[in-house]
């Protein structure tokens, strides 16, 4: 390469030539993406609603309430609950899932989804239980796992209206129509629900609104090139420094020549 670049400096302005087109095309396109994503935002309710618990029998600590809504979050708080008791919640028709680290934070809050899968430590299933910690504890879990947990997400459409069908469809396809019994027991045994306070409460989601995802296109353009200049730089610099290298040694060789010609015959 380097005797084909000394030899032929053309190469070397061709290599420049075609490193600028391919820039611009490419930023071209970057713009012309940013002009229109197909992407859409759309945004839902994300409020906690507090559930009226009822007693199924004044003797036993069972309680239970109705719900159908599009939920992310159920959160049971127990208060006044008797020593070694133990907490167990059941759907009566949807699978939910629970995990002992629901809620804790760390870099970010745990919420059972990790890069679009499922966390090893989530167990899904009707009905769960824990034991309650000291006289109060607060058991967590996910009802969905596809609504967005801020009540923001994205979808890809068409067109507006496409969006927005797809969101309503989410959020059918996610409304969980179930009865969340509670109960308390003890060594197996269901105790008395005197002096007890435990609260349900759902984190649903309701359709809000939709718009188009947006950014700002000279932003990303001016992004992009300066992208694109920095690889192809990296790759027409090697080049080039094996150019001038080459150029530079059959100059020294030249100069060695002359000062120290061959002897004459």
């Amino acid at each position: 390469m380097r005797k084909s670049l000394s030899r032929n400096p053309n190469m070397l302005r061709t290599m420049i030539g075609m490193g600028l087109v391919l820039i611009l095309v490419l930023s071209y396109a970057v713009y012309s993406n940013t002009l229109d994503s197909e992407y859409y935002r759309y945004e839902t309710t994300n409020e906690g609603v507090e559930y009226q618990l009822e007693l199924e029998n004044s003797n036993e600590s069972v309680w239970y309430v109705s719900s159908n809504s599009a939920p992310t979050w159920i959160n049971i708080s127990v208060v006044n609950a008797p020593n070694g008791a133990e907490l167990t919640v059941t759907s009566t028709s949807s699978i939910w899932y629970h995990s002992e680290l629901l809620g804790e934070e760390g870099n970010s809050a745990f919420n059972c989804k990790e890069f679009d899968e499922i966390s090893d430590s989530c167990v899904a299933a009707y009905e769960h239980s824990t034991q309650i910690d000291g006289d109060s504890d607060i058991m967590r879990g996910r009802v969905s796992l596809n609504l967005p947990i801020e009540g923001v997400g994205y979808l890809h459409a068409d067109d507006e209206v496409e969006a927005e069908a797809d969101t309503l469809k989410l959020l059918s396809d996610e409304t969980v129509s179930t009865t969340w019994i509670v109960t308390i027991t003890v060594d197996d045994e269901v105790v008395s629900p005197e002096g007890i306070d435990v609260a349900l409460s759902l984190t649903e989601h309701e359709f809000y609104s939709i718009s188009e995802f947006e950014i700002d296109p000279v932003q990303e353009t001016l992004y992009g090139i300066a992208t694109l200049v920095g690889c192809f730089s990296l790759l027409i610099a090697v080049p080039m420094m094996i150019y001038f290298a080459g150029v530079a040694k059959a100059r020294i060789d030249e100069e060695n020549r002359l000062e120290d010609p061959p002897p004459s015959e």
